[in-house]
């Protein structure tokens, strides 16, 4: 079989593709073909060694994919052969609030990922994908489609109807969380810096689309435009921008922060003193929360918004150069050849 390995931090150029003989599963592990895989921000950022926590040496990068069950081990009882399934980001993280010894443990990063043909994996570190998806829709889901899930509905106070939520760019994250919002009954307010990706937003059912890039307080732009003019009761907090987000978020609402992309913004501390709100990191999610979110996503036919242009498997360079330009709209996808 073939699969990718980093063998530095030089960026795309550590990427290598390999043959190797495909794994056996053990006892109670499961053989996955993988059909698509798609890329996150965290793949980036492990290829040029900016991750938070120290990564595998010449790990096969990746976390999100889908594929079927080929092959299982003698003592496996959770699936069998044929079944669809996804494996989950953090392998142990089964319920429950994430643990240190769970963030030891993800895919694409300390493990092992995706980015190959064929992998094995424990039968509690997968999950079923919807039946409505294809392989390529599905492979959007275990980090970024998750990631806003429990943004949502992770927390003590889940979304529900007449909420405010406030989404940032045109991201994996940000878009799940737009579509999981509305779902839900939410009035959704996005932010973008480009007024086409604005429309495409709206398009899906954004709200209020606010040009961050025309307006330095879009945070109280975005508390005036909100529902009784309240403020946002989630603030999905992807770019450091907490000064806004604060300004945005409604009294008694939570803002979700997600990601590591540098420092924090400067000032950052002045603007907490006055605002009445949870701050709540989230790490992706449980197993239990994405089991949640693929019954939800299969119930509603909820579509995951894929990003138009198209990538094999051998292309794996090309499309971590076009994610990393930031001009795609939506999830990454690559396909098995």
């Amino acid at each position: 079989m073939k699969q990718w390995v980093l063998s530095g931090t030089c960026g795309i150029d550590s990427l290598q593709l390999q043959d190797v003989p495909i794994p056996d599963p053990g006892d109670y592990e499961v053989l996955v073909k993988f059909h698509a895989v798609s890329l996150n921000f965290r793949d980036i950022m492990i290829a040029n060694g900016q991750y938070y926590i120290k990564t595998k040496d010449r790990v096969i990068p990746g976390s999100d994919a889908a594929g079927e069950i080929v092959r299982v081990g003698p003592k496996v009882t959770r699936f069998s052969t044929g079944q669809r399934v996804s494996p989950i980001f953090h392998l142990t993280h089964l319920y429950g609030s994430v643990k240190d010894s769970d963030i030891q443990h993800q895919l694409g990063g300390t493990y092992d990922g995706v980015f190959c043909e064929y992998a094995v994996f424990n039968e509690h570190g997968c999950v079923e994908i919807p039946s409505t998806l294809s392989y390529r829709e599905a492979a959007t889901l275990p980090c970024a489609a998750l990631t806003a899930w429990n943004a949502l509905y992770g927390g003590p106070r889940k979304l529900k109807p007449g909420d405010v939520v406030l989404t940032q760019g045109s991201g994996g994250v940000s878009i799940f969380a737009l579509q999981f919002a509305k779902l839900g009954g939410a009035q959704v307010i996005s932010t973008t810096s480009r007024a086409e990706k604005g429309a495409k937003l709206r398009d899906l059912g954004a709200d209020v689309i606010i040009n961050y890039a025309e307006d330095s307080e879009w945070g109280q732009t975005a508390k005036s435009q909100s529902h009784r003019k309240r403020g946002a009761d989630f603030v999905v907090e992807i770019a450091n921008t907490m000064v806004q987000s604060s300004q945005a978020v409604a009294n008694n609402g939570c803002i979700a922060t997600i990601g590591r992309r540098g420092d924090s913004e400067r000032g950052a501390g002045t603007s907490h003193s006055s605002v009445l709100a949870t701050v709540r990191r989230i790490l992706v999610g449980n197993r239990q929360l994405q089991e949640d979110m693929n019954a939800a996503i299969e119930v509603s036919h909820l579509k995951p918004q894929i990003d138009g242009r198209s990538f094999k498997f051998h292309e794996l360079k090309e499309a971590y150069d076009y994610f990393q330009k930031g001009s795609h709209f939506g999830k990454v996808v690559v396909e098995f050849d």
